[in-house]
């Protein structure tokens, strides 16, 4: 920013323009801190999805957390997806990072069927032995991402990236509940409205429900 300023004239500096930035409450996009930070004592599970075929739902899901800014604070929201479909199967908020919200987010989407295989990262709420439990006791498959290798959950990566710059970005949340209402309704949106060229232009709920 202040390298393009000063090819139209302006005679600013770096800390000029950080200040001014910071006044106005503008940031920029870049990755924040990692949230998935593993327990030494926990089991870390190996990768099983390198070379596999998405070819119907239900084949595979995944789960991740990110943060959420708010005009003061944040929180954490966690989603399951389907792989084939990108159908956001559930998802929650929550103001820290304990496993719960994530096996309240587990639980609901197990509603809508049960997959083969479910891959998370290795972060200490995924490697806990109630989320692994409950994944082994409906007989799913556990896959974990390599580590540091964000590439290997990448359909929740990109659902991010969505939800962030069509989304969070373009509003500023007031409260928890603020950022409830409006993400409620994007979802809602990204299933059943947003189309996906990789979908040979149909929704998530389209190809999840196989419409």
């Amino acid at each position: 920013m202040t390298a393009w300023l000063n090819t139209l004239g302006y005679k600013v500096n770096r800390k000029r323009i950080q200040r001014v930035m910071q006044n106005m409450g503008i940031e920029a996009i870049y990755p924040k801190p990692n949230l998935s930070k593993a327990a030494s004592e926990h089991r870390v599970y190996p990768y099983l999805l390198r070379g596999v075929k998405m070819e119907r739902p239900n084949h595979v899901w995944s789960t991740d957390i990110t943060y959420i800014r708010l005009e003061s604070g944040f929180v954490f929201l966690t989603a399951v997806i389907d792989w084939f479909s990108r159908y956001v199967l559930s998802w929650r908020l929550s103001n820290t990072l304990d496993v719960d919200f994530c096996l309240e987010a587990l639980d609901e989407a197990l509603g809508f069927g049960r997959p083969e295989i479910f891959n998370t990262d290795q972060g200490s709420q995924y490697t806990s032995k109630a989320f692994t439990g409950a994944l082994s006791k409906q007989n799913i498959a556990i896959s974990m991402d390599g580590k540091g290798r964000a590439l290997d959950n990448i359909f929740i990566e990109r659902l991010w990236r969505s939800v962030k710059y069509e989304e969070v970005y373009p509003k500023n949340y007031q409260s928890a509940s603020d950022a409830y209402c409006n993400l409620d309704n994007y979802f809602t949106f990204y299933n059943n409205e947003r189309l996906h060229q990789a979908l040979a232009y149909k929704s998530p709920a389209q190809v999840y429900n196989k419409l």
